[in-house]
C-alpha cells in the first residue's frame, strides 16, 4: 500500500472542518445582521453563544469539537506516515473515523439528537483507540 494513501482520510476530515467553520460563520452572521447586533454587543465572552438559539451555537460546539479528538487522529496518522506504516487497516479505520464525523457534524449542527450524536461520536473514536492501540502495540512490540 503506498505510505501517502493515509492522507486521503487526513486532508478529508480538514475539509469537514472547513465547512462546519463556512456553516457556523454563516449561520452566526445571519444571526447577528438578523438582531441588527453591533459588534460591541458581543464584545464580553459567551454573549453570542447566551443570546444565540442551538441553530446558531452548535456549529460553534461542533466546531470546538473537531479540535479535540481529530488532534489525536492527525498526530497518529502523521506517526503511521513518518514510520513508513500505513496499511489497509490504518487506511480503513481512519476512513471509519472520517465518515462517523461527518455524520457526528451533520447531526450536531442541524436536528442535534443527542443520543444519535454520542454514539456517532463513539464510533468515530473508537476508530481513533483502534488506531492508536494498533500502533501502540507494534511499536512496542518490534
Amino acid at each position: 500500500m503506498r505510505q501517502d494513501a493515509i492522507f486521503s482520510p487526513f486532508f478529508a476530515s480538514m475539509f469537514l472542518t472547513f465547512l462546519v467553520w463556512v456553516y457556523m460563520y454563516i449561520r452566526r452572521i445571519s444571526f447577528i445582521t438578523t438582531r441588527k447586533l453591533k459588534p460591541q454587543d458581543l464584545a464580553v465572552p459567551n454573549t453570542l453563544a447566551q443570546i444565540s438559539p442551538p441553530s446558531v451555537f452548535n456549529p460553534s460546539d461542533n466546531l470546538k469539537n473537531l479540535f479535540e479528538i481529530p488532534v489525536l487522529f492527525y498526530a497518529l496518522l502523521l506517526y503511521l506516515f513518518i514510520t513508513q506504516q500505513v496499511d489497509t487497516v490504518y487506511v480503513n479505520a481512519a476512513w471509519i473515523f472520517v465518515l462517523f464525523r461527518v455524520l457526528h457534524s451533520v447531526v450536531h449542527c442541524t436536528f442535534n439528537l443527542v443520543i444519535l450524536r454520542f454514539y456517532l461520536y463513539l464510533l468515530a473514536t473508537l476508530a481513533v483507540w483502534f488506531i492508536a492501540f494498533r500502533a501502540a502495540f507494534i511499536h512496542f512490540s518490534m
